[in-house]
């Protein structure tokens, strides 16, 4: 079970520990173990699903409704709306469909998937709109940084933001120097995708590394265990790993009850140091 908890600005209290659903549903061949490797995850503690309208066009999130039909009450549901469909003609619609392929009445969290050219304020008015309809309980956005973050706040209802989800990993640390002091200073809490770095020569060269391999042996964990405890370490940042077999979804939540010692972060500052100024935000 998930030890860590991030508290929403709300009260609400999260397992700092979710459950990301990017290419998850894109092949038949997999659906029952995606399926039962989500519905693991929940049993497990990590309650958080992520889904977005983008992520196989849909069917992301159809199989995420399929996965949590009968526990639907156990899952906080979070699902993202396109850039394009984020204004006041299209976002109720956008809604709406995403809810008939999660078959849902509601989401617990909807997102603003990144900043598009729909004026931020037309997207909180829809947004507010959608909570007051009672088809989300609340919102927020993804992969905006510190600028677009105190634009947002600045217009009306905009500090009703609840999160920002953004890329985070070690060695992707640029939010640590102004975008995640300043939601900290707010109570705006992270959610991490990606905490694990995107498969390839990066994921690699994390798992890879001498200090992360020395560290994970003392904890008597695998690697990438201790890439997702040092992301939920400061106690504001969820994070959102993907699992499509029930080993993995184990593993994921297993690391959500290690406890790393500073001597152990010092470490991993000094293999992966922070970027000594602001960098651009990451995207993928």
């Amino acid at each position: 079970m998930v030890k860590h908890t991030v508290i929403l600005a709300d009260g609400t209290v999260l397992p700092a520990i979710g459950q990301g659903t990017w290419y998850i549903g894109d092949e038949p061949s997999k659906r029952k173990q995606e399926i039962a490797a989500l519905r693991l995850g929940v049993e497990l503690g990590m309650t958080v699903i992520d889904t977005a309208e983008m992520y196989g066009e849909g069917l992301s999130e159809e199989l995420v409704g399929e996965a949590i039909a009968d526990i639907r009450e156990q899952v906080f549901l979070v699902s993202k709306v396109y850039p394009h469909n984020a204004g006041q003609d299209r976002i109720a619609r956008s809604c709406e469909q995403s809810l008939k392929r999660l078959k849902t009445d509601r989401l617990d969290l909807y997102l603003l998937h990144w900043r598009g050219n729909i004026p931020l304020g037309e997207t909180i008015e829809g947004m507010e709109r959608l909570v007051e309809a009672g088809k989300i309980v609340r919102w927020g956005v993804s992969n905006l940084d510190t600028a677009d973050m105190e634009e947002l706040v600045r217009l009306a209802k905009g500090s009703h933001c609840v999160v920002n989800q953004v890329l985070y990993h070690l060695g992707s640390r640029g939010i640590e120097v102004e975008l995640q002091p300043w939601q900290r200073e707010r109570g705006i809490p992270i959610m991490a995708y990606s905490p694990l770095a995107q498969a390839g020569t990066l994921r690699r060269g994390l798992i890879a590394n001498r200090a992360v391999q020395q560290i994970a042996e003392k904890h008597r964990i695998q690697p990438f265990q201790l890439l997702l405890a040092w992301c939920i370490r400061s106690g504001d940042v969820l994070a959102l790993p993907k699992a499509s077999t029930e080993e993995h979804v184990r593993q994921n939540a297993a690391a959500g009850e290690v406890e790393l010692t500073e001597e152990d972060v010092n470490h991993l500052d000094v293999a992966f140091p922070r970027p000594s100024r602001k960098v651009p935000l990451d995207i993928i």
